[in-house]
């Protein structure tokens, strides 16, 4: 027994240490030290859902862009209803501007993982262009600029890919007007 108490006596003795060190104390250091410490950039906008034609529009959610839910529809490629969906969503694009034959970015189809990316890829925004551009009475290569110029790179050159923040661009399109 005497044993079984001088094995148990350090291991309960490091619990106790590692829950107060990691439950307690660095909680509050980083409640205490994160507001002190300044942050490059702002907070990420969660996506919204856009459907007026003149504005640009994010990745389809299959939460709605709830934040409370955040989830995918976790439907394989080859799931009948993910291949609806995204026949639906080409659909649509392609009736709400009839006149772009360029391929529709998979990325304009397709759900996101988590339901609430507000990223789109260039190219599904190059891809817009011509429809926001029209509905708002602008001319394409004012609203391509503004496209150009939210265009964000890849995390440290190497993680992840360039992205268009798809609420900072409607934002950005708002300020710069038309119909």
């Amino acid at each position: 027994m005497k044993d079984i108490l001088a094995t148990a006596r350090p291991a309960f003795v490091l619990l106790v240490l590692f829950s107060l060190i990691c439950g307690v104390a660095y909680p509050l250091l980083v409640m205490v030290a994160a507001p002190a410490i300044p942050h490059p950039e702002p907070a990420a906008l969660v996506g919204q859902t856009f459907t007026d034609p003149a504005h640009f529009w994010g990745r389809p959610s299959a939460i709605r862009y709830d934040a409370t839910t955040s989830s995918g529809a976790n439907l394989g490629p080859t799931n009948p209803a993910l291949l609806e969906a995204i026949q639906g969503r080409v659909e649509a694009l392609r009736a709400l501007d009839p006149g772009n034959d360029a391929p529709i970015p998979v990325d304009l189809v397709t759900a996101s993982s988590s339901g609430l990316d507000p990223d789109i890829s260039p190219a599904a925004a190059y891809y817009q262009v011509p429809r926001v551009a029209r509905r708002r009475g602008l001319p394409e290569t004012a609203v391509k600029r503004l496209v150009d110029g939210m265009i964000q790179e890849r995390t440290v050159a190497v993680l992840g890919e360039r992205r268009v923040n798809v609420v900072a661009l409607n934002q950005a399109l708002e300020r710069l007007g038309g119909t």
